[in-house]
């Protein structure tokens, strides 16, 4: 069995990593693909852990799902501080290999952008990088997304960036360059990697979310392609 491990991180934070994820497995588990979806880190409270614990019908308990986790909104470096307390880049990959060795695939959520500060001296690139994780990275398919994912895919290791999977959240209320950003984005990205999901509702409910085909067609794409 091959043990494949997705990392998601986004262009920013707030651009919908989680809602993601959440569709991500549930269509996996659906599907009888064997997953645990992970949030190693969190700051400013626990809604995105819960989500994902709910997502996976609550398999994991969730101090598996988000074994660290601190108060203050902040990043989680500097509300790890305010705590007296610190994570460092091995503990979070002895935690995700625990899980990854016996299955097809493992999904990880990262805290934030890329870069951003998540325990002692690391960061989400450093977590994809160790533990081999094709990224997948998630945007607000809007004005702007083509600069932040472009700066996003060019932080990561050439190797890794030709390996990452896009994903456009379609938002509110589309802009001008809604329409377009895909097309501009395969001028530096695989078109088969480049994956667009409708706008979903505010009080999204996974199954119903599922039942739309241009979602469940593009999640399993998405799928496809990580598990390749």
């Amino acid at each position: 069995m091959k043990h494949r491990i997705a990392f998601i991180t986004g262009t920013d934070t707030g651009v919908g990593k989680t809602v993601f994820a959440c569709l991500l497995v549930r269509h996996l588990l659906r599907s009888r693909i064997r997953v645990v979806a992970l949030k190693p880190i969190s700051s400013g409270g626990r809604a995105d852990a819960i989500a994902l614990h709910l997502a996976q019908n609550e398999t994991l308990p969730l101090d598996a799902v988000n074994p660290w986790h601190f108060c203050a909104p902040i990043s989680p470096t500097a509300a790890a501080r305010l705590e007296k307390r610190f994570v460092t880049l091995e503990q979070v990959v002895r935690h995700v290999r625990r899980f990854s060795r016996s299955l097809p695939l493992t999904l990880i959520e990262g805290a934030g952008g890329l870069l951003s500060p998540l325990g002692r001296n690391f960061d989400s690139r450093d977590l994809i990088r160790r533990l081999r994780a094709t990224p997948v990275v998630v945007g607000l398919n809007q004005l702007g997304v083509i600069n932040q994912m472009r700066l996003t895919l060019e932080a990561l290791p050439p190797s890794v960036a030709d390996r990452a999977q896009v994903v456009l959240m379609s938002p509110r209320i589309p802009d001008a360059s809604t329409a377009s950003n895909a097309q501009w984005l395969s001028r530096l990205v695989r078109r088969n990697r480049i994956h667009v999901l409708p706008r979903l509702p505010a009080a999204l409910r996974l199954d119903p979310a599922l039942r739309d085909l241009r979602v469940a067609r593009t999640l399993g794409a998405i799928a496809r392609a990580l598990l390749e």
